[in-house]
Protein backbone atom coordinates (compact mmCIF):
# COMPACT_ATOMS: atom_id res chain seq x y z
CA UNK A 1 0.00 0.00 0.00
CA UNK A 2 1.88 3.22 -0.47
CA UNK A 3 1.68 6.06 1.36
CA UNK A 4 -1.43 8.17 0.33
CA UNK A 5 -3.50 5.01 0.79
CA UNK A 6 -2.15 4.58 3.99
CA UNK A 7 -2.58 8.45 4.70
CA UNK A 8 -6.19 7.67 4.36
CA UNK A 9 -6.65 4.57 5.97
CA UNK A 10 -5.38 6.68 9.32
CA UNK A 11 -7.48 9.46 9.05
CA UNK A 12 -10.55 6.91 8.77
CA UNK A 13 -9.47 5.67 11.76
CA UNK A 14 -8.52 9.33 13.96
CA UNK A 15 -12.32 9.67 12.53
CA UNK A 16 -13.73 6.65 14.14
CA UNK A 17 -11.60 7.25 17.34
CA UNK A 18 -13.18 11.22 17.08
CA UNK A 19 -16.51 9.28 16.45
CA UNK A 20 -16.32 7.95 19.66
CA UNK A 21 -16.68 11.03 21.57
CA UNK A 22 -19.44 12.51 19.36
CA UNK A 23 -22.87 10.85 20.18
CA UNK A 24 -24.29 9.29 17.02
CA UNK A 25 -21.33 9.10 15.19
CA UNK A 26 -20.46 5.26 14.68
CA UNK A 27 -16.84 6.01 15.41
CA UNK A 28 -15.99 2.01 16.45
CA UNK A 29 -17.33 0.80 12.98
CA UNK A 30 -15.29 3.83 10.90
CA UNK A 31 -12.08 1.90 12.96
CA UNK A 32 -13.34 -1.71 11.83
CA UNK A 33 -13.78 -0.29 8.54
CA UNK A 34 -10.58 1.42 8.18
CA UNK A 35 -8.98 -1.95 9.38
CA UNK A 36 -11.03 -4.06 6.99
CA UNK A 37 -10.34 -1.84 3.82
CA UNK A 38 -6.01 -1.69 5.27
CA UNK A 39 -6.59 -5.38 5.49
CA UNK A 40 -8.02 -6.56 1.86
CA UNK A 41 -5.97 -4.38 0.03
CA UNK A 42 -2.24 -5.78 2.19
CA UNK A 43 -3.98 -9.19 1.93
CA UNK A 44 -0.65 -10.54 4.67
CA UNK A 45 -1.13 -12.65 7.37
CA UNK A 46 -0.24 -10.07 9.66
CA UNK A 47 -3.32 -8.41 8.42
CA UNK A 48 -6.12 -10.89 8.40
CA UNK A 49 -4.72 -11.34 11.92
CA UNK A 50 -5.66 -7.44 13.02
CA UNK A 51 -8.36 -8.02 11.17
CA UNK A 52 -9.77 -10.73 13.26
CA UNK A 53 -8.15 -9.17 16.41
CA UNK A 54 -9.96 -6.14 15.71
CA UNK A 55 -13.31 -7.67 15.14
CA UNK A 56 -13.32 -9.72 17.81
CA UNK A 57 -12.41 -6.59 20.74
CA UNK A 58 -14.59 -4.43 18.62
CA UNK A 59 -17.84 -7.04 19.41
CA UNK A 60 -17.07 -7.65 22.38
CA UNK A 61 -16.69 -3.83 23.48
CA UNK A 62 -20.20 -3.24 21.98
CA UNK A 63 -21.79 -6.19 24.32
CA UNK A 64 -19.65 -5.00 27.08
CA UNK A 65 -21.53 -1.25 26.48
CA UNK A 66 -25.02 -2.83 26.20
CA UNK A 67 -24.42 -4.14 29.85
CA UNK A 68 -23.47 -1.01 31.09
CA UNK A 69 -25.53 1.68 31.94
CA UNK A 70 -27.30 3.70 29.34
CA UNK A 71 -25.76 6.79 28.58
CA UNK A 72 -27.19 10.36 30.48
CA UNK A 73 -25.68 13.32 29.22
CA UNK A 74 -28.34 15.83 30.02
CA UNK A 75 -28.87 15.06 33.84
CA UNK A 76 -24.83 15.52 34.80
CA UNK A 77 -23.83 18.77 32.12
CA UNK A 78 -22.05 17.53 29.77
CA UNK A 79 -21.23 19.56 26.90
CA UNK A 80 -19.27 19.61 24.30
CA UNK A 81 -16.46 21.54 25.43
CA UNK A 82 -16.28 19.19 28.31
CA UNK A 83 -16.15 16.21 25.24
CA UNK A 84 -13.62 18.02 23.61
CA UNK A 85 -11.04 18.51 26.71
CA UNK A 86 -11.29 15.02 27.72
CA UNK A 87 -10.69 13.62 24.38
CA UNK A 88 -7.75 15.36 24.23
CA UNK A 89 -6.69 14.26 27.70
CA UNK A 90 -7.13 10.69 26.03
CA UNK A 91 -5.41 11.40 23.14
CA UNK A 92 -2.31 13.17 25.08
CA UNK A 93 -2.13 10.26 27.64
CA UNK A 94 -2.20 7.79 24.94
CA UNK A 95 0.59 9.36 23.23
CA UNK A 96 3.01 10.04 26.72
CA UNK A 97 2.16 6.20 28.47
CA UNK A 98 0.70 4.07 25.13
CA UNK A 99 -2.93 2.59 26.05
CA UNK A 100 -2.65 3.15 29.49
CA UNK A 101 -2.02 7.16 29.69
CA UNK A 102 -5.66 7.54 27.77
CA UNK A 103 -7.56 6.28 30.92
CA UNK A 104 -5.88 9.10 33.34
CA UNK A 105 -5.50 11.51 30.33
CA UNK A 106 -9.67 11.42 29.90
CA UNK A 107 -10.35 11.62 33.43
CA UNK A 108 -7.95 14.69 33.55
CA UNK A 109 -9.86 16.27 30.96
CA UNK A 110 -12.73 16.30 32.13
CA UNK A 111 -10.90 17.34 35.75
CA UNK A 112 -9.58 20.07 33.99
CA UNK A 113 -13.07 21.53 32.32
CA UNK A 114 -14.98 21.57 35.12
CA UNK A 115 -12.37 23.30 37.45
CA UNK A 116 -12.11 25.66 34.90
CA UNK A 117 -15.89 26.02 34.77
CA UNK A 118 -16.85 25.41 38.19
CA UNK A 119 -13.30 27.15 40.11
CA UNK A 120 -12.97 24.70 43.00
CA UNK A 121 -10.96 21.52 43.50
CA UNK A 122 -14.21 19.35 45.52
CA UNK A 123 -16.81 21.12 43.11
CA UNK A 124 -14.94 19.92 39.94
CA UNK A 125 -14.46 16.29 41.70
CA UNK A 126 -17.86 15.85 42.56
CA UNK A 127 -18.75 17.16 38.78
CA UNK A 128 -16.34 14.07 37.54
CA UNK A 129 -17.69 11.96 39.63
CA UNK A 130 -21.42 12.46 38.16
CA UNK A 131 -20.01 12.81 34.68
CA UNK A 132 -17.94 9.22 34.81
CA UNK A 133 -21.33 7.32 36.76
CA UNK A 134 -23.19 8.58 33.74
CA UNK A 135 -21.43 8.32 30.73
CA UNK A 136 -17.40 8.20 31.51
CA UNK A 137 -17.25 4.64 31.84
CA UNK A 138 -19.24 3.43 28.25
CA UNK A 139 -17.36 6.14 26.68
CA UNK A 140 -13.86 5.12 28.25
CA UNK A 141 -14.47 1.21 27.20
CA UNK A 142 -14.94 2.18 23.69
CA UNK A 143 -12.48 4.84 23.46
CA UNK A 144 -9.82 2.62 24.39
CA UNK A 145 -11.07 -0.41 22.27
CA UNK A 146 -10.28 1.96 19.52
CA UNK A 147 -7.17 3.00 20.14
CA UNK A 148 -5.89 -0.24 20.65
CA UNK A 149 -6.87 -1.23 17.35
CA UNK A 150 -5.62 2.18 16.28
CA UNK A 151 -2.51 1.12 17.96
CA UNK A 152 -2.11 -2.11 16.31
CA UNK A 153 -2.27 -1.42 13.16
CA UNK A 154 0.30 1.42 13.42
CA UNK A 155 2.71 -1.39 14.87
CA UNK A 156 1.51 -3.88 11.93
CA UNK A 157 1.94 -1.07 9.34
CA UNK A 158 5.52 0.10 10.73
CA UNK A 159 6.82 -3.53 11.21
CA UNK A 160 5.40 -5.11 7.81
Amino acid sequence: MDLPQLLLVGLVLLLGVVGVLVPGVPGTWLVWAGVLSWALHEQTAPGWALLAGSTVLLLVVQVVKGRLPPRRLRGVGVTRRMVRYAGAGALVGFVVVPLVGAVPGFVGGIYLCERRRLGTHGEAVASVRAVMRAVGTSVLVELMACLTVVAAWGVTVLLG
